[in-house]
């Protein structure tokens, strides 16, 4: 399951590539989200899937949701759309997992060992060996790497909320009930601050629909299953795997460059996450 999640989830950076030239980030997010609802919704009636009644539930379960798609989905799409280059905002949303483990026992009374806080340390030096060649920010580009930022908030917190508050939640109704949130939050953003024009061309139905299924449905149902069933630290480690995964696709895809930095990269990245797991 981890390793599905990680290469699933890194398949989402080649999606926004293909899919933003012809739709601005946050009209394609909100298609993207209503669709996913829409699809989840069917799913939970066919499968007869509880939906929860509790109005206070029903609130955490929206306020994950409006974190981990709204802000972090948000953030990554606005940085691309925006010329950051994604060496910089690999790096900075790859901060992710060491941040978890900083507020996870707080938060939540997870303890991390000494072996843990090891393996996140060789993650992030992982992740910044695969992206190394392409760290250059422009004095124009620190705008868009707020957006980043954002990002790299908002999946810390939504990991942790999710995992505290919304961990018991039914995936179909659950994540029908984040997506239709996040959709409709992004309404009133779509129309001031885009034209909300869309090209339908073949390029951007495949991206939709790939985003939907794969990324929306696969991956994340994926994601809050670990969440689930192990600490919040460990499963934010496998983070630390899609800069890497995200690097092999894109030499893979579009021919980009992997240099013997970025190898090495991705092993010792992947040193770094066996040993946050294996403890």
């Amino acid at each position: 399951m981890p390793a599905t999640f990680v290469v699933l989830w890194s398949t989402g950076f080649v999606g926004a590539k293909f899919g933003l030239p012809y739709a601005e980030p946050f009209t394609f997010l909100l298609i993207r989200f209503f669709c996913a609802a829409a699809i989840l919704g069917v799913a939970a009636v066919v499968v007869g899937a509880p939906w929860p009644r509790d109005p206070a539930q029903i609130g955490r379960i929206a306020a994950a949701g409006l974190m981990i798609h709204g802000i972090y989905l948000g953030g990554v799409f606005s940085s691309i759309a925006a010329g950051v280059p994604a060496g910089i905002a690999a790096l900075i949303v790859g901060l992710q997992p060491l941040l978890t483990a900083v507020a996870a026992p707080a938060y939540l009374g997870e303890r991390v060992s000494r072996r843990q806080w090891l393996g996140f340390g060789l993650g992030f030096v992982g992740v910044l060996l695969v992206v190394a060649n392409k760290l250059s920010l422009r004095p124009a580009d620190i705008a868009g790497a707020g957006w980043a930022v954002a990002a790299l908030a908002g999946m810390t917190a939504g990991t942790l909320y999710q995992k505290r508050h919304g961990a018991g939640m039914h995936i179909c109704t659950g994540s029908a009930i984040q997506y239709a949130t996040v959709g409709l939050a992004y309404v009133p953003i779509a129309l001031f601050t885009e034209t909300m024009r869309v090209e339908w061309t073949g390029a951007f139905v495949f991206a939709l629909g790939w985003l939907i299924l794969v990324l929306s449905i696969g991956a994340i149902s994926l994601l809050y299953l670990l969440i689930r069933r192990g600490a919040a630290a460990r499963v934010a480690s496998l983070f630390y795997l899609t800069p890497a995964v995200t690097a092999a696709l894109a030499w893979m895809l579009f021919g980009e460059t992997l240099g013997p930095p970025a190898i090495a990269g991705m092993a010792v990245a992947a040193v770094g996450v066996a040993l946050v797991t294996r403890a």
